[in-house]
């Protein structure tokens, strides 16, 4: 399973059946492999939370980023941790 780092993880034990059965659904869902593809299909991911009145702490939206990030090349996955970090320095006012 390409989600090994999900077992035991200590964010699920407290989550909510609605949130865990979300982020399953996110994390088997075919995913983009490219930084292009990639912010599109998570703001759709967490404007369909919302609409379903689930919201996530910042440690359980990097949870999600971890997971979409899984089938990126090294290269992708650089290049979408450092826009995370634009968008985490952005709204934290630095």
């Amino acid at each position: 399973m390409p989600y090994d780092f999900l077992n035991n993880n200590p964010l699920l034990a407290d989550m909510s059946p609605e949130k865990l059965q979300f982020l399953m659904n996110f994390a088997t869902a075919k995913k983009p492999t490219d930084i292009k593809e990639m912010m599109p299909f998570l703001l759709s991911a967490m404007n369909s939370a919302k609409s379903n009145n689930i919201q996530f702490s910042e440690p359980e939206t990097d949870l999600l980023f971890q997971i979409l990030k899984q089938n990126m090349s090294a290269e992708e996955s650089a290049k979408a941790d450092k826009i995370m970090n634009l968008m985490k320095n952005r709204r934290s006012g630095s």
